[in-house]
């Protein structure tokens, strides 16, 4: 009886005061809760979990219902302009010549350049800018223009040592560049 009293002794003073001892203790519970959850719930479906998959895609749009995609079947309108407005190319080449710059050009003329053909927003992006961070030098080829709506035109131009990608949009028939990316080569 003596032995018993002292493990019991030993287990409550020493080690359930201990971090291991939590740790152990909370590991048995947590085990135990387990053990019994298993022999309570009773046999495994072996239909049930990962192995019960699909075998044909889930789908959440009727199949029958045709493409719902943005860029639809339909070809896209042509880019409409404001009568005597420059149309998106010329803005797009016009664009291109000014960001291309010219040597010793300042960043503020470069900037004020771009300005009558680019939106607010992007003049603001390009505020810290300055030309001698542009990429490239000239054009190699003509620019391909991209009619996504009546009022938004991705303009592909290739350079020198990549490609510039434009997006001009015309919400009331003037086209201004919103968007400069650079893809290099």
């Amino acid at each position: 009886m003596i032995a018993v009293r002292r493990a019991l002794e030993f287990l409550f003073t020493r080690v359930l005061r201990s971090r291991l001892g939590i740790a152990l203790a909370l590991a048995v519970v947590v085990f135990g809760i387990i053990g019994a959850a298993r022999l309570l719930s009773g046999p495994i479906d072996p239909s049930l979990g990962l192995s019960n998959r699909p075998t044909e895609p889930i789908t959440t749009v009727d199949p029958h219902a045709g493409d719902d995609g943005l860029l639809a079947g339909e070809e896209p309108r042509d880019p409409v302009t404001r009568p005597g407005a420059v149309k998106p190319a010329q803005t797009a080449d016009r664009f291109v010549k000014a960001w291309l710059g010219e040597p010793g050009m300042t960043a503020t003329d470069w900037r004020e350049g771009m300005r009558p053909l680019s939106t607010p927003a992007l003049i603001e992006k390009l505020a810290e800018t300055v030309p001698e961070e542009v990429p490239a030098h000239r054009m190699t080829d003509e620019a391909t223009l991209r009619p996504r709506t009546e009022t938004f035109v991705e303009v592909l131009v290739p350079m020198d040592t990549g490609r510039l990608r434009l997006e001009l949009v015309a919400p009331d028939g003037q086209w201004l560049v919103d968007a400069v990316d650079w893809e290099q080569e």
